[in-house]
């Protein structure tokens, strides 16, 4: 006799969904927060990591994830991607400052199609079917963004390159860390992931002279509550619940959220041609996910920035 399983409850279903649009919606007011912080970018960062950091370890430990006992080797590369991550925050929060909004949050999620391009360099094979539209469509909505930041002002473009490098940074950080994600839980790898971006961080900020200690900390505590504890915590939540294409077109919320900020905020106005960049950029963002279904080190959005 067959016995059929109940469906989840309407609301059950709609949980991880919800989930998932108020992480990436969370994630995408993070560049508001680090425009707003009077500490400088660089600095914001820092705190950010490090009020998450005890948080990062108390979830580690409410998981039953040690933080202890773990190889050597596996310890350095995770500090080593903690470094690389560092620095990519230091990039994109930089970055932040000089572009728009909109495109900081695109460009600053650059690591999906880095990785792609990465798949075909390890597996010595050229891009074939949609892999090939996810590269065209990100080559034609980069240049088309940069060319529209270049029109505006060459701090503009600097902004759009410092993001464009903390994509790549964040796919170096991924792949780092590819072989430590089979040996620790996501809790203590994040854990000890912070200890190594935190000494880097606060070396950046005080080379620039930013003042390190925030006379307002309510941006810098909107940033770490926003991009840590309800970005980073709904998303670890609804990343298993649905395929690539779902999480790559969710990703497109980002961006949404970022540019409505920057208009209501900054009086940031996107024009036909930054939307044209922006839908070319976002379709291949889409299309790196579900392309990297197949590939080694299976590209990610920015999950944990």
């Amino acid at each position: 006799m067959q016995v059929r399983v109940p469906a989840a409850p309407g609301h059950l279903r709609l949980l991880p969904l919800a989930a998932l649009l108020i992480g990436n919606a969370a994630l995408a007011m993070g560049p508001w927060f680090v425009r707003l912080a009077d500490s400088g970018p660089v600095s914001a960062g820092f705190w950010r990591v490090a009020l998450a950091l005890p948080v990062l370890a108390l979830l580690a430990r409410a998981n039953r994830q040690p933080l202890t006992g773990i190889p050597r080797g596996v310890v350095l590369a995770v500090l080593i991607g903690g470094v690389l991550f560092g620095l990519d925050i230091a990039s994109w929060h930089i970055g932040i400052g000089f572009t728009r909004l909109a495109n900081a949050a695109l460009f600053g999620n650059a690591g999906s199609i880095v990785l792609l391009v990465w798949a075909f360099i390890a597996w010595r094979r050229l891009p074939k079917g949609r892999e090939w539209a996810a590269l065209v469509f990100a080559l034609g909505g980069a240049a088309i963004l940069m060319g529209r930041s270049f029109e505006i002002s060459v701090r503009t473009l600097y902004g759009d390159l410092f993001c464009l490098l903390a994509g790549i940074l964040y796919a170096g950080y991924l792949l780092i860390l590819q072989d430590a994600r089979k040996v620790l839980g996501s809790w203590a790898l994040l854990t000890w992931s912070a200890l190594g971006s935190i000494p880097v961080l606060l070396g950046i900020a005080l080379a620039l002279g930013e003042p390190g200690w925030p006379a307002d900390w309510t941006p810098v505590v909107g940033l770490f509550v926003s991009s840590q504890l309800i970005g980073q915590g709904c998303l670890v939540y609804a990343l298993r619940h649905f395929s690539p294409l779902v999480i790559g077109i969710a990703l497109l919320t980002q961006p949404a959220v970022a540019a409505l900020a920057g208009w209501l905020s900054f009086g940031e106005v996107l024009t036909g041609t930054d939307l044209l960049g922006v839908a070319l950029v976002g379709s291949a963002l889409v299309l790196a996910k579900v392309a990297g279904e197949s590939t080694p080190s299976g590209p990610a959005g920015r999950t944990t920035a």
